[in-house]
């Protein structure tokens, strides 16, 4: 156990026999010879370190009630070691081990206590909500602390039924229940602004980033009261949150999911005495509203924390003054859309798979005459990824670019076109995490770690940084990257080299403008 005595100036750390004096605030070159110790508002933690970077993993932000709000850690005695990661929520996918007591976070810093003031890089997990940790290899900090001098976080929360379950129609008791993993978030933000400092981080420079689902949960936060305050800059990779799920809606669902535990909606204590794996086994419940599919779950408009839609009508007022990054990757559907059969796609195939995917009301056929027009020989393959694409994952992203723009805060917007060595994968869903964090040599990345998968992440991962410092994207590797107008539409092509392009693919843009956009599950 490690003794802390302050006295005059002078702080000495005995760690077992050892004794190591160092003056305060405490000088890295120290930390790097002994393990790294911090001082937080629930009590000291013990890191490790990795090559000049203190981590600090399995922090616990705060504890976990079923389908209530989170509460905050309660203080300890002595040290606690922070050397591996905490649990991820429960969910219907493998991510390593699992509790309904979820509510951790991890820290890297180049540099403890010492009033660096840096940027704080805080990542949200994608998993449409449902699924993902903050653990992955892939959102190792390590290498974006050495590359930016920044501090980077990454947290759990929790997830589907454990974190968004809207039981307030049934029981004023858990009014909060639909937007309790957002609550999570909120919470983890707050431990940020009061705990940061003490990591050498800047608790009023705080950039909070996320891929799919934590670029939806970024989008949502901007519009809740009770996040107002907790991050300065915010950045979304293949991931917005137009509306959010009506009361109504999201109460059938709470219904098919609490009909498939044996649990009636007057009786929401038998809840409470439910497993955690028959929890999880519910999850598979066909959902009423999409009438495919097991049970969507999402913030909800409750109208206490979520008291209006993330981006509808309009870009949220409160997050105006914040600057804001959108991207998306040329290929997204590539990742998610999987049938073997789709690479053998034939013309006659083609309409039925459109009409399945698209996520829009519109007809095929038009979709296929147009495809073909601007890119004359297409495959049914390529056609296929490319309509979808633009039609279900891409356009959220330009509808929330737009709305800010219309309202005079536009966001910098960036299409990522590099490509994975993977042919059959290109530029899809998921390429940008590794390259934003610089991990192209860690397990999971896609990229591969050659040569210009190395020099992709330079490109991206200092975007980031610079963003995350000033609120602007550009560095001196760039061309010049200019906010989204509605005039241009000037978006950061990602690419080897890279390059500014007004209004890429803005023939496919205004084929999708002409139907709604309807966001699933909502």
């Amino acid at each position: 156990m490690a003794i802390i005595n302050e006295c005059m100036g002078r702080r000495t750390m005995l760690l077992g026999s050892m004794a190591v004096a160092a003056a305060v605030p405490m000088d890295f070159a120290v930390a790097r010879q002994v393990p790294p110790v911090a001082r937080t508002t629930a009590g000291i933690l013990r890191g490790t370190n990795d090559h000049g970077v203190a981590a600090f993993k399995g922090i616990r932000y705060g504890i976990a009630r079923r389908f209530m709000p989170p509460l905050r850690p309660r203080p300890w005695r002595g040290v606690r070691n922070a050397f591996v990661y905490g649990p991820s929520c429960p969910q219907s996918q493998s991510a390593g081990p699992a509790s309904e007591d979820c509510l951790f976070l991890n820290v890297w810093t180049p540099g403890l206590h010492d009033g660096g003031r840096r940027s704080v890089m805080v990542y949200i997990h994608g998993g449409a909500y449902s699924n993902g940790s903050g653990s992955a290899a892939i959102t190792d900090g390590t290498n974006l602390c050495k590359r930016g001098n920044v501090v980077v976080v990454t947290l759990n929360h929790r997830l589907n039924a454990f974190g968004y379950l809207y039981l307030g129609m049934f029981d004023g008791a858990f009014a909060d229940s639909g937007n309790a993993g957002q609550l999570d978030l909120v919470l983890a933000l707050e431990w940020v602004r009061d705990n940061i400092a003490e990591f050498g981080g800047d608790p009023y420079s705080v950039m909070v980033f996320g891929q799919s689902g934590g670029g939806a949960k970024i989008a949502t936060m901007m519009a809740m009261p009770s996040a107002r305050g907790l991050f300065h800059r915010a950045a979304t990779m293949s991931g917005q949150q137009l509306t959010a799920s009506g009361p109504l809606h999201a109460a059938q669902r709470a219904e098919a999911y609490l009909s498939a535990l044996g649990v009636a909606r007057n009786d929401l204590d038998a809840l409470k005495q439910k497993s955690t794996e028959e929890l999880v086994e519910a999850l598979r419940t066909a959902d009423p509203i999409i009438g495919s599919g097991s049970l969507y779950f999402g913030p909800v408009l409750d109208f206490r924390s979520l008291t209006r839609h993330p981006f509808y009508p309009d870009a949220p007022a409160q997050s105006a003054l914040i600057p804001m990054m959108i991207g998306n990757t040329h290929d997204e559907t590539r990742a998610f859309i999987t049938d073997p059969g789709i690479y053998t796609l034939s013309w006659d195939e083609l309409p039925a798979r459109l009409a399945a995917n698209m996520r829009v009301d519109i007809l095929p056929s038009v979709v296929i005459e147009k495809y073909k027009s601007w890119f004359p020989g297409i495959s049914p393959t390529d056609l296929f990824f490319l309509a979808t694409t633009a039609s279900r994952s891409w356009r959220a992203a330009i509808v929330e670019a737009e709305l800010r723009a219309a309202a005079g805060t536009p966001a910098y917007v960036y299409q990522l076109d590099w490509p994975c060595p993977d042919d059959k994968r290109r530029a899809q869903h998921m390429t940008d995490i590794p390259l934003a964090f610089d991990n192209t040599d860690k397990q999971g990345a896609i990229t591969g770690d050659g040569e210009k998968a190395r020099a992709a992440a330079a490109l991206v991962s200092e975007a980031f940084i610079a963003f995350a410092k000033t609120g602007n994207p550009n560095h001196n590797t760039l061309p010049a990257w200019k906010p989204y107008t509605l005039e241009k539409r000037e978006t950061m092509v990602f690419d080897l080299p890279p390059h500014a392009e007004n209004d890429p693919r803005g023939e496919q843009r205004r084929l999708f403008e002409t139907v709604p956009f309807i966001q699933q599950g909502t």
